[in-house]
């Protein structure tokens, strides 16, 4: 009984303690009120001669001053040595899209119907699964990979050879789009200088040398070592060789028809430029480096 006669005090003592220091916490409180109401009320009288410009100059100052902050944090010093070749090289892509690449997209999307266009579409994607499956892999994404494994089996038997995407459609697995330059800049690679590559725009020089092992894993670009083409392409022509001519067509209607599939895209993108070269380099690095970070 002692014992618990002592507890009992004991916790008398702090709870009443607690009780005086959080009603002294009240009465100062009160006072830095009152003392702040006669202050707002003297500041009110003498508001429009001084006191209200001033805070208002403060608070645009704090304003501008917390957006220049935000803005340069988020700008980020681009290494770009080659700027004039970049700008002359983005200047002739650009000229080649609008007056080349566009109106054939144009007249493209007017011959086929979007059905067939996005069957080619999901074709050569399907194709591309060595690609995406050996990149996830490297950046160890084994969830990802598997389900690459499971859209290539799905979607090349009940897709009829990809050109139909039920992997996505009928059992929601999603595309996970990866690359060797991806694959690098995950093991901390970096972007390098950023150099425009013609007719394939904006790069740097960790993608641009990526894309030697990319080409390598798309099947597409073996025609000439596939006894199945169809038709068989023999013999030269101009000096080039009738294979190699397939595979060119092969890549020109990929770009063709990916491209009748998205017109207007670059059109939305380019309004939004006050310079088209940095604007474009800023966006394509900037997208870059979430796809490495995701």
């Amino acid at each position: 009984m002692p014992k618990n006669i002592l507890v009992c005090l004991t916790c008398f003592i702090v709870f009443a303690m607690s009780i005086m220091t959080l009603k002294g916490q009240i009465v100062v409180a009160q006072e830095k009120a009152s003392q702040s109401s006669n202050a707002v009320l003297l500041n009110d009288s003498s508001f429009d001669e001084e006191g209200g410009d001033e805070d208002e100059f403060e608070d645009e100052d704090g304003f501008d001053d917390e957006f220049e902050d935000e803005f340069s944090a988020s700008e980020k010093e681009i290494f770009d040595p080659l700027s004039g070749y970049n700008r002359v090289m983005t200047g002739f892509n650009d000229v080649f899209y609008f007056y080349v690449l566009d109106p054939v997209s144009r007249g493209y999307r007017w011959v086929l119907p979007s059905m067939v266009r996005r069957g080619v579409k999901n074709f050569f994607h399907n194709l591309l699964f060595p690609l995406r499956f050996a990149n996830n892999a490297l950046q160890l994404k084994a969830k990802n990979a598997g389900e690459e494994l499971l859209r290539f089996s799905i979607n090349s038997t009940i897709g009829i050879l990809g050109l139909w995407d039920p992997a996505k459609d009928l059992f929601g697995f999603e595309s996970h789009e990866e690359d060797f330059g991806q694959t690098l800049g995950y093991y901390g690679v970096g972007g390098g200088f950023h150099i425009v590559i013609p007719f394939l725009g904006p790069s740097n020089l960790r993608d641009m040398f990526s894309l030697y092992p990319d080409i390598q894993m798309d099947p597409a670009n073996y025609v000439e070592n596939r006894p199945y083409n169809f038709p068989k392409q023999e013999g030269e022509y101009l000096g080039v060789s009738r294979q190699t001519l397939q595979a060119v067509n092969m890549k020109l209607l990929k770009t063709v028809n990916n491209e009748s599939l998205r017109i207007g895209q670059y059109e939305n993108l380019k309004k939004d430029a006050i310079e088209l070269y940095p604007f474009l380099r800023d966006v394509y690095e900037q997208n870059r480096a979430k796809q490495i970070r995701e």
